[in-house]
């Protein structure tokens, strides 16, 4: 097992944090590792494929989105497990590694290098005009660690933290719920602009270990949508019924593909990322089933350039997910259950509590998202023309892809533009 320390002398202090949140220590001694993003070109497709597993397995549950409508970041639950792979051994690491598909070897090392591929775009999410979306992307990822600093904390652990994800830990006393979960919710808050106020999970001051990522995005479209071409048009529901919804127009030259049962391009931001619209064929099956989305990220990444009329509905959703069920679903047994397997991050810890919230909107000017995940842990005593036209007059899929790695930061469904 590794070597067991108290949070507060296992680390020295680095920064400060405006109150309520106190201040973030890393391990001592210990500094971030520069990596090349070009020699982890395998890794990052496995981090995409792991993604998408995630995705659906999100698409599916539904979490607590109206209508049928969904928002998740895979992204962020990507990260925040890898944190959590980072602490685990025995038959928890196997089981992480099966599931999810992390690379069986540089794990950490490339996360570390799609984090700094992702750093490249950003910014500080409270500076951002949310009604004038930036040309430039602000792409904010945050990795925060709360853990009782009464506990003993792994070295190994927080070592590995600092050394890849850049992050330290906060020491707090959970068990003054006072003082704790505003220093909790105010991280929340700074790293995602003020869209997301509180932590996802519900504070329960047993805890000993709180793990998040926060994703922030912002971005302007590459060639905006005119609000004078927007118009009430009809948008069919799953059951058939015809309703009128907001719809936005562009004609431009996006990569186009189609497969069996879908058509689908790419919707190009600025810079950086695009967003991925996906339409099923008219009764065709939900996306979020079987392999379809790595199929339609392998033919949308190779798709060539053409010309498309979009019609585009607004949207504005949130959705909040009950994430120990999504991770049971998808085979996460023993993580979810064991008191041995994560001795490495602290004695006897069992994970109690996970969950996420994230919320969407998209207009004629661009789009602004973010997603708060949670992994919550205690110790236990025991165990011109256009040659394709694409209206998203149905229900459709969506996703936010970071180009380089190809990891979709956000995936959602748009059953009613109105929820």
């Amino acid at each position: 097992m590794a070597k067991m320390v108290a949070a507060s002398a296992a680390v020295t202090l680095a920064t400060a944090c405006s109150a309520p949140v106190p201040g973030m220590l890393k391990a001592d001694g210990v500094e971030r590792v520069s990596v090349d993003g070009t020699a982890y070109a395998a890794e990052f497709r496995a981090f995409r494929d792991s993604a998408l597993g995630l995705g659906q397995a999100m698409l599916a549950n539904g979490g607590d989105g109206s209508g049928g409508n969904v928002v998740s970041s895979p992204g962020s639950l990507l990260v925040a497990l890898a944190m959590l792979r980072a602490g685990a051994s025995g038959e928890t690491a196997a089981e992480l590694d099966s599931v999810v598909g992390f690379p069986v070897e540089r794990r950490d090392e490339a996360m570390n290098a799609l984090l700094a591929s992702l750093a490249k775009f950003d910014g500080d999410p409270g500076a951002v005009d949310e009604d004038n979306p930036p040309r430039r992307p602000v792409m904010h990822a945050a990795n925060g660690l709360f853990v009782d600093k009464g506990v003993p904390t792994g070295g190994s652990f927080l070592g590995t933290l600092a050394r890849h994800y850049g992050t330290g830990v906060y020491p707090v006393d959970f068990t003054d719920e006072g003082a704790t979960k505003p220093a909790i919710d105010a991280w929340v808050d700074r790293n995602t602009g003020g869209r997301i106020k509180e932590a996802p999970a519900k504070y329960d001051p047993r805890n000993t270990f709180s793990l998040l990522n926060s994703v922030y995005f912002a971005a302007a479209w590459q060639t905006p949508f005119d609000p004078a071409s927007t118009s009430d048009l009809p948008f069919t529901l799953d059951g058939g019924e015809q309703i009128d919804v907001p719809a936005m127009h562009n004609l431009l030259e996006i990569k186009y593909a189609e497969g069996a049962g879908w058509r689908g391009v790419d919707l190009p931001y600025a810079e950086g990322f695009v967003m991925r619209l996906v339409l099923p064929d008219a009764g065709a099956d939900a996306l979020s089933k079987g392999p379809r989305l790595m199929e339609i990220a392998s033919a949308l990444d190779t798709a060539p350039r053409d010309t498309v009329q979009i019609q585009l509905p607004r949207w504005d959703h949130k959705c909040s997910f009950e994430l120990r069920t999504v991770l049971d679903d998808a085979g996460l047994h023993k993580t979810l259950t064991t008191t041995e397997d994560f001795n490495a991050i602290q004695p006897n810890m069992t994970i109690m509590q996970a969950a996420q919230t994230a919320n969407i909107t998209v207009a004629e000017k661009g789009t602004v998202a973010a997603a708060v995940t949670q992994i919550n842990g205690r110790v236990t005593s025991a165990p011109p023309r256009p040659e394709h036209t694409i209206d998203f007059d149905r229900p459709f899929h969506y996703q936010i892809v970071h180009v380089e790695t190809g990891l979709p930061l956000f995936m959602g469904t748009v059953a009613d533009p109105r929820s």
